[in-house]
């Protein structure tokens, strides 16, 4: 028994990793291999069934997986985000939710056929919208920040909400079949304002409590991290002792409150807690997945098909449209969130206790409530998966696609490279603290922004959707380090470059791990750009000949950057190799006794949603 529990645990996640490796090397949501994998492993060749493994483990073990993710996605929710979107955010928590929650009963009752009271909570189940699905899309569909903002705030503040109401209902329709319709509520109302008091109250206080821990340095630096979860996973206990399900709002509103009020540590925990709800994520979708068996799949049929349907393109975007009459929205921005509702892990989750539980508490027609979800959350992940990024571009609610370069110091070195790389179609966004030194980049008709980059402004006005590369070239090597180990998680360690060190080399040097990689040579420091540009030094750009080594075309020079003929771009390093392919432009630093005058790139265009790019 024990080695069946370590083999299903291990392989689901070995499974879970690999789902999501596999979407991002296919550009997939990761959601979709992870979906294919438990349908394999599970109703397909019926290799595990989790409940069976796990036992009366499984459930609280789900449930605690659940209140991490919900407790990372809090994490996400900055409440300056709601000066700019916080009446729409306001509407679709306060008005669509209801509304969704209506359509979606009306839709399961008359066009799948269910009872009114299995009808409810189906409704109450799917205007869950989940975080776990959501957040993953809008870093690969680059949207604009008030649509983005709309999407993740309502998933993550209707994932705890529609748990909450999902649960109440199935306590309502259990206890109603031993006890008065007056006494099931009364009891319901009272268990539940103490459970979501009592969570609600936790989830607000405990996070002031640790931020006094913290700044009186009262807890050392290694617990902090294991503070602020241990934190969350009793906020959400204390809430569900009381009545199942309320638990989840306190750790959402831990994590939001500990977003919003300058705790201390709580980067280490972001970079831990990414990393750890992407495995619990994976798991999750395994396990759910393959739990169904191949009695469940065969109960999907027509007008489940019709339900689903109904459920996506006329109870959503019939919700969103009459949410939204009167807001600050626009008529795209409602057609895209209209649109993109996809539904997650939380749903799933609570499908498979509710249905079993409202079975056995005597309405046959519960056992539909699983397949129908479940063919819900698949029609959502696949086809809002799928289509967010280009119906985002339609709408001009998104970046064109292009990559981007993001340079931290302005300098004669940097606004040249600008300038070379606008020139090929690539977009470059100049930052610096100094508006003297931004001066000649504006004039060269670069876009420029005076912010510190590591500045909470700065993290509220950079936008990074057009943009998949930094370069950080101030004086200061160790900030320009310091800048790229910052940047590291939103760009990739690969992304993230640096000039050379002027300074300290070999074992004196700074270590990979706290610095970007070394753009162009490692020989080229600052210093020594700044002299050969002083000197007269030139950027060219020329398309890559066949045949002819890179490094061998009108030596001597230095390749800068390359873009390729489907607009990719990437800064040449020491430290890694490239491999150019005819038709490429190259773009090159010569030196000053050697610079010929500036060749121009042929000609291209690139036509993007809303803007329009020559080079």
């Amino acid at each position: 028994m024990e080695d069946t529990i370590l083999l299903l645990i291990v392989g689901v996640a070995v499974a879970g990793v690999f789902g999501q490796w596999l979407g991002w090397r296919l550009r997939l949501p990761a959601i979709i291999p992870l979906l294919v994998i438990g349908a394999i492993a599970g109703p397909i060749a019926g290799v595990v069934k989790p409940s069976v493994a796990l036992g009366e483990v499984m459930r609280p073990a789900i449930g605690m997986a659940v209140a991490i993710i919900v407790f990372e996605g809090g994490l996400n929710l900055n409440l300056r985000e709601l000066r700019s979107a916080g009446s729409g955010v306001l509407r679709l928590v306060a008005v669509a939710l209801p509304l969704n929650w209506v359509f979606g009963t009306l839709a399961t009752h008359f066009v799948a056929g269910l009872s009114w009271p299995v009808a409810i909570l189906v409704g109450a189940i799917l205007v869950v919208t989940g975080p776990t699905v959501i957040m993953p899309l809008l870093r690969q569909a680059k949207l604009e920040p008030r649509p983005a903002s709309f999407l993740k705030w309502e998933a993550i503040v209707n994932d705890p909400i529609g748990a909450t109401v999902t649960l109440l209902v199935l306590s309502f329709l259990t206890l109603s079949t031993t006890m008065s319709t007056g006494d099931a509520l009364l009891r319901l109302t009272w268990r539940t304002l103490v459970g979501g008091g009592v969570a609600a109250t936790l989830g607000l206080i405990v996070p002031f409590g640790i931020r006094t821990l913290f700044r009186r340095d009262l807890a050392p630096e290694y617990l902090k991290t294991p503070i602020l979860l241990a934190g969350a996973l009793g906020v959400y206990a204390a809430g569900e002792a009381v009545q199942p399900e309320t638990g989840l709002v306190g750790a959402t509103l831990f994590g939001v409150v500990l977003a919003n009020i300058d705790v201390t540590g709580l980067q280490e925990l972001r970079r831990f807690k990414e990393s750890l709800t992407v495995f619990l994520v994976s798991g999750l979708f395994i396990l759910l997945t393959a739990n169904i068996d191949r009695q469940t799949v065969t109960m999907l049929s027509w007008p489940i098909a019709a339900t689903t349907l109904a459920i996506l393109f006329v109870a959503r975007p019939l919700a969103i449209g009459l949410a939204t009459i009167g807001a600050k929205v626009t008529w795209a921005e409602r057609l895209l969130v209209g649109w993109i509702g996809p539904r997650g892990v939380v749903a799933a989750a609570i499908a498979g206790v509710a249905g079993e539980r409202l079975a056995n508490a005597g309405y046959p027609d519960a056992r539909l409530v699983l397949p129908l979800v479940f063919a819900v959350i698949a029609s959502t992940v696949v086809l809002h998966g799928l289509t967010l990024a280009p119906l985002a571009r339609r709408l001009g609610l998104a970046s064109g696609g292009r990559s981007g370069l993001l340079i931290v110091g302005a300098s004669a070195f940097t606004v040249a490279l600008g300038e070379a790389l606008r020139g090929a179609g690539v977009p470059v966004l100049m930052l610096d603290r100094s508006a003297l030194a931004l001066k000649a980049a504006r004039l060269a008709g670069l876009q420029t922004m005076r912010v510190e980059v590591l500045s909470v402004l700065g993290e509220e006005v950079v936008d990074l959707r057009d943009y998949e590369h930094l370069l950080a070239a101030t004086p200061d090597d160790a900030y320009n380090g310091l800048v790229c180990t910052r940047f590291a998680s939103e760009f990739g360690r690969e992304r993230v470059y640096q000039t050379a060190p002027d300074e300290s080399s070999g074992r004196n040097a700074a270590s990979r791990e706290w610095r970007g990689k070394i753009a162009v040579d490692a020989d080229l420091g600052h210093q020594r750009l700044s002299d050969l540009m002083q000197e007269g030094a030139a950027f060219v750009v020329e398309p890559v000949a066949e045949g002819v080594p890179i490094k061998a075309s009108r030596e001597p020079s230095w390749p800068v950057a390359l873009v390729s003929a489907t607009g990719a771009f990437s800064l040449f390093s020491p430290e890694h190799d490239d491999a150019p392919a005819p038709g490429d432009l190259i773009v090159r630093l010569f030196q000053p006794a050697l610079a010929p005058a500036p060749v121009r790139a042929p000609r291209r265009r690139f036509r993007l949603p809303g803007r329009r790019a020559t080079a």
